[in-house]
């Protein structure tokens, strides 16, 4: 029998002191990985909405070599089939069973205010790269939840303040009836001040507008704004169209309504459109050139505005990683690191309100056709500058 000798006592202490020492020479980043679950509308009408806020964070990650803020990145990506319930139960599921550090990806706001509940009481930070509700910008705003986006209502005041300075005097609008949509209207009406011919809402996912075209010819308003995401408005503005109301009156949108794959989908039709955005492909600057570059040459299409946020909360997360050396257990340290924000945004200049929501730029885009003949969006300048929201006087931060 081989008889395996014991170290002694104080070759033991020795050898524990030595590994301690060099453990605590290796740099904290060693811990890693840093664990994301990307919980998006990757099925259904609203897909190509998810899928782009998941190929933009995903495209950051792979650029910084698979990882956030120097530690290994492992993004756990899940469909939420568009439904609060599915959404609320996989949030969970990657929260409890995967043990995520960060959670993001949400599109539409029904869903965000569902996924809410379990990530804030497990104390999992969540960085929206679209969802942006009134609830969260206000009283229920929450130390655990952060926007890389915009607060809802933020791109439709900038329309609404488009349509006021360009003189229009009797509007029409349009949005569905969720969260979002009703956000959407008040933060038009918010700074548009004319007369509001009808305001329609919609079932969310409805693809057909007949009914809804009848009352808007009957209105006989100057303009029509209207917010439809996705597969939404790709079918709205064909129908618009098709039913000779361009003739009549002029259309507006938020970027959502009026982004690369709608433009790509109606094609001509599109062209004029004027619509507002936190981002455009084509602003001047080297974090976006970047970007813009390295989406095409990974996906082969124009980023959306989608993927610019996804993107963008990719980086705002990796500045956290970094600032606290991946120790992401210290939760005050995480929360003072991503209030700091130390990213270069691919929007310009970003920083967070007190109810972490953005204050920033908000742009003019128009629908036009490239130097490569192209139908896309083009910058025409800036609407609001350092732009906060109106529900942040409402936000008392628990500590």
């Amino acid at each position: 029998m081989t008889r395996i000798a014991r170290p002694s006592k104080t070759f033991s202490a020795l050898a524990l002191a030595a590994i301690a020492a060099l453990a605590a020479s290796l740099p904290a980043h060693a811990a890693g990985p840093v664990k994301i679950g990307l919980l998006s509308t990757l099925s259904g009408p609203g897909a190509s909405l998810g899928i782009d806020i998941r190929d933009g964070f995903q495209l950051a990650v792979k650029l910084e070599g698979g990882k956030l803020g120097g530690v290994p990145a492992e993004v756990i990506v899940a469909d939420d089939q568009q439904n609060p319930d599915t959404a609320r139960q996989t949030a969970d599921r990657l929260i409890k069973r995967d043990k995520v550090d960060f959670m993001t990806g949400v599109v539409f706001s029904n869903i965000m205010l569902a996924v809410g509940a379990p990530t804030f009481a497990s104390k999992t930070f969540y960085v929206s790269a679209n969802a942006g509700p009134s609830q969260y910008a206000g009283e229920q705003c929450n130390p655990y939840f952060f926007s890389a986006s915009y607060q809802n209502d933020n791109l439709h005041e900038a329309v609404g303040k488009t349509v006021q300075d360009k003189g229009f005097k009797k509007v029409a609008l349009l949005a569905p009836n969720y969260p979002a949509g009703k956000d959407a209207l008040a933060g038009f009406k918010r700074f548009f001040k004319g007369e509001v011919a009808v305001e329609i809402y919609t079932p969310l996912n409805q693809l057909d507008y007949g009914a809804e075209l009848s009352k808007i010819r009957a209105a006989k308003a100057d303009a029509l704004y209207f917010f439809l995401p996705g597969g939404l408005g790709v079918n709205f503005v064909k129908q618009f169209v098709g039913a000779g109301l361009s003739k009549e009156t002029t259309l507006f949108a938020p970027g959502f309504s009026a982004d690369e794959d709608v433009i790509k989908a109606v094609g001509e039709p599109m062209l004029g459109l004027f619509n507002s955005s936190l981002w455009a492909h084509d602003l001047d600057n080297a974090a976006n050139k970047t970007f813009v570059a390295e989406f095409q040459k990974a996906y082969g299409r124009l980023p959306t505005l989608y993927a610019a946020q996804g993107y963008d909360a990719a980086r705002l997360i990796g500045s956290a990683v970094r600032d606290t050396k991946g120790q992401l257990g210290d939760k005050a340290a995480v929360r003072k690191a991503l209030e700091a924000a130390r990213f270069d945004a691919v929007r310009g200049p970003f920083k967070f309100n007190t109810n972490h929501f953005p204050v920033q730029n908000y742009v003019l885009r128009v629908v036009g056709k490239d130097a490569q003949g192209r139908i896309t969006n083009k910058l025409m300048g800036t609407v609001f500058e350092n732009h906060g929201d109106a529900y942040a006087a409402a936000c008392k931060m628990p500590a």
